[in-house]
């Protein structure tokens, strides 16, 4: 494996921010996959985004103001609507006034599903992964979410993501398991859309955070390119989604979003112990991360082997297929085939 990210996709429906984070009448700006971009929500509700530059002389319109119908560039006062369509240049004469809507800022794509905000960056969204829904939470915002960002692009992220065998070393904590117990793992996975499954099973008994849910657990996880990865967890009559989504903010760092869905009244209460648990864990990732960015600022050969490294070449070759497809302008192909992996961890 190369030590560096590969670009990421760009047809692709990405997790920009939570929904609640963006107020009507209001606008935020950020990076994603290295381009400006602005994002807001106009008085009916409805969330917009454009390239956050100016076409007039390139500034970027953060820095302007929003009415919640237009955004006025702070340099010379042109206008634009939600759309990206100019409505106004300001210091035209009367003769000198043309089709106005003709000038445009490019606005992207925009989804709001279940309290997250997507943006798509490519050509043909009809044709790309759909953004995923927890089934079973489709009229609900989630009941916790964290976002932290991490060094390194977005192929490592990923791949930290799906790794199943740091957990031991990196987790180290109370409400997680020991690097001193290792147990032998052996889960069945499927292809499923754009990506692949880990089958509904029961946790691991040295995985102390399920214990929390009490019951008897099982969990099945998912993969969808470009970068998501959601978890069902049923016990008895109650349920759990979480949503983890990574999004490249430019070449050196991805944005990590973990969003959290439950049935169980109890957990609500516990909010504020979970809060804390979920940044330390996150966290653990993130510094791993930095440590690793260190090596691989030499351009090692890296290695991936055996089946604990399966998912990461899954992935790899599920990127490659993905980009092949769209060159020839034919259907993508799954290329994960069933199979029972096996690891310690």
């Amino acid at each position: 494996m190369e030590p560096n990210s590969t670009p990421p996709l760009r047809d692709a429906w990405y997790y920009a921010l939570p929904g609640p984070a963006l107020k009507r009448g209001r606008m935020l700006a950020k990076s994603m996959l290295g381009a400006p971009v602005l994002l807001g929500r106009d008085l009916d509700g409805k969330a917009f985004a454009l390239v956050d530059i100016c076409p007039h002389r390139g500034i970027p319109l953060r820095y302007g103001k929003f009415d919640g119908r237009e955004v006025q560039c702070c340099y010379h006062g042109w206008r634009f609507a939600p759309s990206g369509a100019c409505t106004c240049i300001p210091s035209l004469m009367p003769e000198q006034q043309i089709e106005t809507g003709k000038v445009k800022v490019k606005a992207y794509p925009v989804r709001e599903i279940q309290g997250g905000i997507w943006i798509f960056f490519g050509e043909a969204p009809e044709r790309a992964p759909e953004v995923p829904v927890m089934a079973g939470f489709e009229d609900r915002i989630p009941d916790l979410v964290e976002v932290m960002l991490f060094e390194g692009g977005i192929d490592h992220a990923v791949i930290g993501l799906m790794d199943p065998s740091h957990g031991p070393f990196v987790h180290r904590s109370w409400f997680w398991r020991s690097g001193k117990v290792l147990k032998d793992k052996a889960k069945q996975f499927e292809p499923s859309p754009w990506g692949f499954t880990m089958t509904r099973h029961s946790p691991a008994s040295n995985t102390r955070a399920y214990k929390i849910l009490g019951g008897k657990p099982e969990t099945e996880i998912s993969f969808r390119l470009p970068g998501v990865r959601w978890e069902d967890i049923k016990v008895g009559r109650h349920r759990m989604a979480q949503l983890t989504t990574l999004t490249p903010i430019d070449e050196t760092r991805t944005e990590i979003t973990q969003s959290v869905f439950w049935t169980m009244p109890w957990l609500t209460f516990l909010k504020p112990v979970l809060r804390p648990i979920a940044r330390q864990f996150l966290g653990q990732d993130r510094d791993v991360m930095v440590r690793q960015m260190e090596g691989l600022r030499h351009q090692p050969q890296l290695l991936l082997l055996g089946d604990p490294d399966v998912q990461a070449r899954w992935y790899m070759r599920l990127k490659t297929e993905f980009l092949r497809a769209r060159e020839e302008a034919r259907e993508f192909v799954n290329p994960v085939k069933p199979r029972l992996l096996k690891w310690r961890s």
